[in-house]
């Protein structure tokens, strides 16, 4: 008779299985103690901060949400900042540039829903019509007509360029602050998955374990206060990845292709452009030859380019406020 072997049970195995699931159990107690400390210090610092963020501007009420318009100055031309796609604190980071321009110009800022003061949109489209007829509405509610020279960052230069087709009577002029045009995003990849894991550490308040990641280019460079820059972070930390943020990534895509289709507007432009760094994800030779191209059928158009990072409006505020006062000098009356 064949006999079958039979591997005989050891206790030793047993409570080497039970030891194990034991210490995976102590590590999973460890990181969700961990993950709830980090989570209520949060909370605590979100309290603490809110002190911080009285708007300096116009809250204006859109029906299901309200949106941060912030002006100051006078002068024949308005100059209206449109930010990039998530920006925290669109007015802290335009201010270095806008306080050169105040003086001789009119300045608005408009936040966008998910942005700045702004509040959340309650889930409203981020197609950009929508976006753009939220800008408008804002504006008018503050008391800022048109006609305006519009002054995009990145993402916004698809709003701005959509405005340009669709009320060209509003447009005087498109000053890019490193803009980016529709083709660009044609190339550019979106990595959704990883924005939702940011948006989750973010309300985690796993950034605050980080030192340094608030530090953006406007409060690294420039001229902020010490106090704009604790609103700067408190904004930081409440704003980043926003779900208006990212619904607004989940269709930039659409947005782009139907700029496109819209033709390039008959507006006079100044395209700012930098060398690719910070946050385009493209080399200086590639971002830089999609304004070019773009500009080729701009009928009065002028490109300048820049040796620095995608935030240009944080590094060449200087030279960008003398230029634009030029352009818009130049300008037909």
């Amino acid at each position: 008779m064949k006999k079958h072997s039979q591997r005989a049970f050891s206790p030793r195995q047993g409570w080497h299985g039970k030891r194990a699931l034991l210490i995976a159990g102590i590590i999973a107690a460890v990181f969700a103690a961990l993950f709830l400390a980090c989570f209520i210090n949060h909370q605590a610092h979100l309290r603490s901060e809110s002190g911080l963020l009285t708007p300096p501007g116009i809250m204006v009420d859109m029906g299901g949400g309200q949106m941060h318009v912030y002006t100051e100055g006078s002068g024949g031309e308005t100059l209206v900042f449109l930010s990039g796609g998530g920006t925290c604190a669109p007015v802290l980071d335009f201010k270095f540039l806008y306080s050169l321009l105040s003086g001789e110009y009119r300045i608005a800022v408009v936040e966008k829903f998910g942005y700045g003061y702004s509040g959340d949109s309650g889930g409203r489209s981020r197609d950009i019509d929508t976006i753009l007829g939220d800008t408008r509405s804002a504006l008018l509610a503050a008391g800022v007509e048109g006609p305006y020279v519009l002054c995009p960052h990145s993402m916004s230069g698809l709003e701005a360029l959509r405005w340009a087709q669709k009320y060209p009577g509003e447009i005087s002029a498109i000053v890019g602050l490193d803009m980016a045009v529709p083709e660009a995003y044609g190339e550019m990849p979106i990595h959704m998955p990883a924005l939702y894991l940011g948006q989750f550490a973010v309300r985690a308040g796993i950034p605050r374990l980080l030192p340094g990641i608030a530090e953006g280019d406007a409060v690294r460079f420039g001229t902020l206060t010490q106090a704009e820059k604790e609103t700067y972070r408190a904004l930081f930390y409440r704003r980043t990845a926003s779900p208006d943020m990212l619904a607004e990534a989940e269709v930039v895509k659409d947005n782009a292709r139907a700029v496109a289709a819209g033709g390039v507007p008959r507006v006079s432009m100044l395209l700012f452009v930098s060398d690719g760094s910070g946050g385009t994800g493209f080399s200086t030779d590639v971002w830089r030859g999609f304004q070019r191209d773009y500009l080729a059928g701009v009928e009065n158009g002028r490109i300048v380019e820049l040796d620095c990072p995608h935030y240009v409006h944080d590094h060449e505020y200087r030279r960008i406020s003398a230029e634009i006062r030029n352009f818009i000098r130049s300008l037909p009356q």
